[in-house]
């Protein structure tokens, strides 16, 4: 195990005191704190091990560069999620706080913040878990913020669970491109997207709080990316409500596009399944279910399915919100007046299909409509009628340990 001690308690020695504490090795074998701190991090996570245990002092540490490992079945642990902090607000070099590929990766108890890129990114890596990792942009929601706080990207066996993430400029917490994922217990606010999963297969997104973001929860599948056919997604058991903060996104991605006011939203995705969910006071829509074409954004990728279909939205408590409807819903409210109903449909269906099945049922007083924004709504449908059938339901997701993930609350 490499231990580091906090800086700032050395700094009030003498030179004398502080040269012999930086030039000898802690009798447990780990590393002595010293002004070079960030230089002997960047080390032990170079020279580390399989199964190596890299544990971070309590306090506050300034890097100036990003942190890389690529080394398998490595641990990072810090003193506590508030309690270890790595500040990047002077970062001059790189742009994530943390770039990891390698398998088996397991990183908890500390905090990275004002990263100038992504907080923590992880690239293809097989067995992931981030537990009590917070990511945060001090200065709150800005376009110069970092776009990603916690960034699985192209993984498997993922679980992100009790971690914080304040403040991304595309998405709190995105896992993108990838298989076998749960994401629980994590509390996402002033993001622009607070939970994204995207392109991705087989997700559980569960007890989760999203607020003061500008969309809660968003189950997308983009065009022009490598991995396609996202799809069997459950979110469930989640807190989505006051996500109203005016999106702060960079123009030119997608997530601009995201009303703000937005609950949970699905894009051209299918076979998922939205359930015992409080939805409250999201100004726009509690649920959105569009396709890819009602972005109004051209369709270059031939090998992309822009429909939404097999949906299944039930058990919800659900309730405000829609007074204060922006994007394609702000023109909606003036056809039908506010408040916008709480769910909505955009009645894009794949040619000659009849039926994209969007089934809801059981969701109190909630409201619906199809919008019909294919003609711009010309005849939109407020009636369930068809739409109160029921799918199957989803399979729970179960990581596989062989994939090098460790124990979890399965």
């Amino acid at each position: 195990m490499i231990e580091y001690r906090n800086m700032k308690r050395v700094l009030p020695l003498s030179g004398l005191a502080l040269l012999a504490l930086t030039s000898c090795a802690k009798k447990d074998g780990g590393l002595a704190a010293g002004p070079d701190f960030p230089k002997r991090l960047q080390e032990a996570l170079i020279t580390a091990q399989p199964g190596a245990v890299i544990q971070l002092p309590e306090g506050k540490f300034d890097l100036d560069r990003e942190l890389s490992l690529t080394i398998d079945s490595v641990t990072i642990r810090g003193k506590g999620l508030d309690k270890t902090v790595l500040s990047f607000k002077g970062q001059k070099s790189g742009s994530a706080g943390l770039l990891a590929t390698g398998n088996g990766l397991t990183l908890e108890d500390f905090t990275i913040e004002d990263t100038k890129g992504d907080g923590v990114k992880i690239n293809g890596a097989n067995g992931v878990t981030i537990r009590r990792v917070k990511t945060a942009w001090t200065g709150g929601p800005k376009e110069t913020n970092g776009s990603y706080g916690l960034y699985p990207v192209q993984c498997k066996n993922v679980l992100i669970e009790d971690s914080v993430v304040i403040g991304a400029s595309d998405a709190g917490i995105y896992v993108g491109q990838s298989h076998q994922i749960i994401v629980r217990h994590n509390r996402v606010e002033f993001n622009v997207a607070g939970i994204e999963i995207e392109n991705s297969t087989n997700a559980d997104v569960e007890n989760n709080v999203a607020t003061n973001n500008t969309g809660g929860i968003l189950v997308f599948n983009l065009p022009d990316l490598p991995v396609q056919g996202g799809s069997f997604t459950r979110v469930y058991d989640n807190q989505v409500f006051s996500n109203n903060t005016d999106n702060f996104a960079p123009k030119g991605n997608i997530v601009a596009k995201v009303p703000t006011g937005t609950g949970v939203m699905v894009m051209s995705t299918h076979d998922i399944e939205i359930f015992k969910n409080t939805l409250k006071d999201n100004e726009t829509t509690n649920v959105s279910i569009v396709s890819y074409l009602s972005t109004g954004n051209p369709l270059k990728d031939p090998k992309y399915d822009p429909f939404v279909e097999s949906i299944s939205i039930h058990d919800n408590t659900i309730s405000g919100g829609g007074h204060k409807p922006a994007g394609a819903a702000a023109d909606l409210s003036k056809v039908l007046g506010s408040p916008v109903p709480s769910i909505l449909y955009d009645g894009f269906l794949r040619p000659k299909s009849k039926d994209a099945k969007i089934c809801i049922r059981n969701n109190g007083d909630a409201t619906f409509i199809d919008y019909d924004a294919a003609h711009e709504f010309k005849n939109p449908k407020r009636d369930l009628g068809s739409h109160g059938c029921e799918l199957p339901a989803l399979q729970a997701v179960k990581l596989d340990a062989a994939g090098g993930q460790p124990s979890a609350k399965l």
